[in-house]
């Protein structure tokens, strides 16, 4: 938290830039309300406005709002409600609290009392709405902070890497209760116990997938049911701390040779991608050297006896490697701004490429992940058998590989001044050291 101040004083220069990028004089921002299920008395797990948990460590806080005017001490509208059903608010605490004029609401309704009139961008969903207090959402106010939401600080670069020791026990623990035969469903109970977190407060749904399901690229359900063999686990898995988020993905074997080699493949791959983090490179020029070097993969293992090139030009490539080479993180798993500039002109996917999340270039200060994978997906596999590369792929491997669904491994790599930082495999050399 020695860190936070620096942090906040950059959410405050960008919340200036972004009011007059926009032409206001506040800027007012909801956390978001309890949201209940439809015609039930149950609410959803509560997730706060990203932009709220920008400016302050608060994540299981509804009904609360910030309100900045440049040149103020920032005010928080902190609700804290008088409950007996649920475990309340406590008063607020920590560091960050020196930091905001902080007024302790008793109902809801209250906030508005506190927010100021005037020129406000208000940003949160249509439900946050208080009277008065509508949001609106400018875009010339979000493009702005969207954009510089990509440069970590120094604080959030710390949560970041608190996150991803949290994941990476997690997909310790996740490997060894596949070792030992468990289940999706035990494989996902292990992870959760070791990563500190319960199914509802992870970043995302947590892809726990045996067998064939790893072909499945995000795959949604988990079994109870242990299959005959345990020939292959895809885990993509995160976890959280004070709202930022961590996504990374291992694949593991049963010792079958050809698996083995494949995965070591693509392990070696997404290291080499993971160096090229470098200030001022094209993330869309880093994302079609993955299909060329996914192609030498399936070359090098007479997998498809294409040029990688012609590979990449006839789609063969998109076939086992569908998906994009990564994305923004931060407060949110894709993050947002990783297809615009600071005016939120859009910058395109290379030609038929519609699955890339991420189109800038890269900058000190952004965190990307970088995700390389071989799928055998049915449906996939299909069409190409049936077009006129078919004669150029082995199919007998195919069928074999098939039945390990895929190989997909993801680290987040932070890109500095100079070399790039790997937070995932320094995690991992940290709690196995």
């Amino acid at each position: 938290m020695s860190l936070y101040p620096e942090h906040l004083a950059a959410v405050m220069r960008n919340a200036d830039r972004a009011l007059s990028a926009g032409g206001f004089d506040h800027l007012v921002v909801a956390s978001g309300i309890e949201k209940m299920r439809f015609l039930d008395d149950m609410p959803y797990p509560f997730k706060p406005n990203p932009q709220f948990k920008y400016w302050l460590p608060l994540t299981r806080h509804p009904h609360c709002w910030i309100a900045y005017t440049p040149g103020k001490k920032p005010v928080l509208a902190y609700y804290q409600s008088d409950d007996y059903w649920h475990v309340p608010p406590s008063a607020p605490a920590g560091d960050w609290v020196e930091h905001f004029d902080i007024r302790v609401l008793r109902d809801p309704s209250e906030a508005a009392q506190h927010l100021p009139s005037g020129r406000a961008a208000i940003l949160g969903e249509d439900d946050a709405a208080l009277p008065g207090f509508a949001p609106n959402n400018p875009k010339a106010v979000l493009d702005s902070l969207h954009f510089h939401r990509a440069f970590k600080t120094p604080y959030e670069l710390s949560r970041m890497r608190l996150a991803q020791r949290k994941a990476v026990a997690g997909h310790l623990a996740a490997k060894a209760a596949f070792e030992i035969g468990g289940s999706e469903a035990q494989i996902n109970a292990a992870y959760l116990a070791a990563a500190g977190h319960t199914d509802s407060d992870v970043p995302y749904n947590n892809i726990v997938a045996l067998n064939e399901n790893g072909a499945t690229l995000h795959y949604q359900y988990k079994s109870f049911d242990k299959p005959d063999a345990h020939r292959s686990l895809l885990i993509d898995a995160g976890a959280e701390a004070d709202g930022y988020a961590s996504d990374i993905t291992r694949t593991w074997g049963n010792g079958d040779a050809a698996f083995t080699e494949l995965v070591d493949a693509v392990d070696d791959e997404q290291q080499q991608l993971a160096k090229k983090v470098r200030a001022g490179l094209d993330y869309r020029d880093l994302h079609l050297e993955c299909h060329l070097r996914l192609g030498g993969v399936l070359k090098a293992l007479s997998i498809v006896e294409m040029d990688p090139g012609q590979m990449l030009e006839t789609g063969v490539t998109s076939t086992f490697f569908p998906h994009g080479l990564g994305h923004p993180i931060g407060l949110q798993v894709h993050d947002v701004a990783g297809f615009s500039d600071e005016q939120g002109n859009l910058i395109p996917r290379p030609a038929g490429h519609p699955y890339l999340r991420m189109t800038r270039n890269l900058a000190p200060g952004m965190v990307v992940t970088i995700e390389p994978g071989i799928y055998f997906i049915p449906t996939l596999l299909a069409k190409l058998k049936a077009g006129p590369q078919a004669k150029f792929v082995d199919w007998n491997k195919v069928e074999h590989l098939a039945q390990f669904g895929g190989v997909r491994i993801e680290d987040e790599v932070h890109c500095t001044e100079g070399a790039p930082e790997n937070l995932t495999r320094d995690a991992f050399a940290e709690l196995t050291a």
